[in-house]
């Protein structure tokens, strides 16, 4: 099962509550991501979907009330790509144990369309049952899988414009 609420809860680094937006590479090299906050990296050994255990890395920060990051594992083929992002969804609703909203077709440059990309919103609980809204996008590019978020607090309109529209691929 694949859950990071405890793990990096209370484990990030504070960062300022002013943004400053940084760039940052994921494992693998074939993305670049804004960051307001100096991210720290992380990564574990975590079921994802079907079979064995994969390297799953993370790459967040706390700024401004929200964590913002990025998910990444490495995939083989169509149907593992699939079964991934999938899995990646649906622990999303698991962990937070929320409800998903406004999922949309997620369409990037250098990207090619796919049906498990999304761009969508889930509305969860804390474990002390208070309200919690993540912002997400789950897409695939150069064999690995990512999942973009923007966890809690309440960020504005431009901020997650700038998260999500820097999100670029790379050939």
């Amino acid at each position: 099962m694949l859950s990071w609420r405890a793990p990096w809860r209370g484990g990030l680094l504070a960062c300022s509550p002013a943004l400053d937006w940084r760039e940052a590479r994921p494992e693998g090299g074939y993305l670049t991501v804004l960051l307001p906050c100096k991210p720290e990296r992380l990564s574990r050994d975590l079921v994802l979907g079907e079979g064995p255990p994969r390297r799953i890395e993370l790459l967040a920060c706390t700024a401004g009330g929200t964590t913002w990051g990025i998910t990444s594992a490495a995939v083989e083929g169509d149907a593992d790509r699939r079964a991934a992002l999938r899995a990646l969804r649906a622990a999303r609703l698991r962990n937070l144990e929320g409800r998903e909203l406004e999922p949309v077709p997620l369409r990037m440059p250098g990207i090619a369309p796919d049906p498990d990309a999304l761009r969508l919103t889930v509305v969860g609980r804390h474990p002390d049952g208070s309200e919690i809204v993540e912002r997400a996008a789950l897409f695939a590019h150069g064999g690995r899988v990512f999942h973009a978020a923007a966890l809690g607090g309440e960020p504005t309109a431009m901020a997650l414009e700038t998260f999500f529209e820097g999100l670029k691929a790379q050939p």
